[in-house]
């Protein structure tokens, strides 16, 4: 594990050296077939193993304080992969309440065909993943901040509750970035990444990472090996390029997004604003322990005389786009899009109104971000 400073593993970490021509970047090596004979190890996509995988399994592993990482296709293929790794017919899963919708539509989409039984929390209390554990639980899923209502879990608090039972936990570590957030400092057992988001960073990668020891990498290895969702090598060498500056632009992220949750908390024209930022956040003393600073990812309510999708083509530097954590300002209606799979009950169940919007607050200058929020609520 490096001991080497956030800044200087996102530059340095895994990177590989250019022995023929001296570069200070590393190469990018386009090969799919590679020698095998006496070759150690042998080289293949699927393996997660060619040279710009393996680097930048390196360096996010690095990030995450972690033995292992491994680099996957998307979000959804880490998600998937890993929750197979540690699933089989008759084993049991307990979920957070609040997930990603995509993860929550693939474990209540294929979770029963598989034989695999699943619980979600009623809330996000240790006491609730407790109160769902039964005999053939063998894992605890959590995701913290959570999307989008950027709820807090207690991450220790969940993590020694996994050893208790013997479980085997994971946390969705996307909204925090290793930069605010290394959940196995606190026992979590694997960190999972839509590396699409801040890993990259800059609204053109589609990428998922997973973090770990080496006895759990190496089963998320075998079974992803199989399912094949693998990065290819040039998406590998963007996103080992793009995490040299993903402490920096963290770092402002996390700046501009207090400032900007400050500014709608005090604004007449908005009902809720959900950062753990802000002291009034019911999980904002856990997120002081757990987190080195709060995020770039807020939500608020627009009060009931505002209509949503109004608001957002009346923006002119905010984009309304999907996804989160480019280096521009976006804003998307979670209703509409990342919880539109979920039914109305069940979104209402989770707090998602028609009204909330989901803020990735972008690393432009704070006042030009307020202004056009302003000219777009009066608009």
């Amino acid at each position: 594990m490096s001991t080497k400073g956030k800044h200087t593993i996102c530059i340095h970490e895994g990177e590989i050296k250019d022995t023929q021509f001296g570069g200070a970047v590393s190469p990018i090596y386009m090969a799919s077939s590679y020698s095998y004979i006496d070759a150690d190890p042998m080289r293949y996509p699927r393996y997660f193993n060619t040279p710009n995988q393996e680097a930048l399994g390196i360096k996010i592993a690095a990030l995450e304080h972690a033995a292992a990482g491994l680099p996957f296709a998307s979000g959804m293929a880490a998600i998937s992969t890993t929750l197979l790794a540690f699933l089989s017919k008759g084993d049991h899963v307990v979920l957070a309440n609040e997930i990603y919708g995509g993860a929550f539509n693939f474990v209540v989409e294929e979770f029963e065909k598989m034989g695999i039984a699943y619980s979600f929390t009623d809330g996000v209390g240790v006491g609730d993943f407790e109160a769902k554990i039964q005999s053939n639980t063998k894992v605890i899923y959590i995701e913290t901040p959570s999307n989008p209502l950027l709820t807090i879990t207690d991450i220790k608090g969940v993590a020694d509750l996994a050893k208790k039972y013997n479980l085997v936990s994971m946390i969705d570590n996307t909204f925090a970035s290793p930069i605010n957030q290394t959940p196995l400092d606190f026992g979590i057992d694997i960190s999972i990444h839509s590396a699409t988001k801040y890993l990259g960073g800059h609204s053109d990668i589609l990428a998922g990472a997973v973090a770990g020891n080496d006895e759990h990498i190496s089963k998320i290895f075998h079974k992803g090996k199989n399912l094949g969702g693998n990065l290819s090598h040039f998406i590998s060498y963007l996103l080992e390029r793009s995490i040299k500056t993903l402490a920096l632009r963290v770092e402002k992220h996390n700046t501009n997004a207090q400032a900007i949750a400050e500014y709608l908390d005090n604004h007449s024209e908005i009902a809720k604003v959900y950062y753990p930022g802000l002291k009034n956040h019911v999980g904002h003393d856990i997120a002081k322990e757990q987190m080195n600073g709060f995020g770039g990812m807020l939500s608020f309510e627009l009060n009931k005389g505002h209509d949503a999708v109004v608001f957002q083509q009346q923006l002119q530097l905010i984009k309304p786009s999907l996804s989160l954590a480019g280096v521009e300002s976006t804003i998307l209606q979670p209703a509409k899009t990342s919880h539109a799979l979920l039914t109305p009950k069940q979104r209402e169940a989770v707090g998602i109104s028609d009204n909330l919007l989901r803020f990735s607050v972008g690393l432009e200058d704070v006042k030009d971000i307020i202004a056009d929020i302003e000219q777009a609520l009066n608009g």
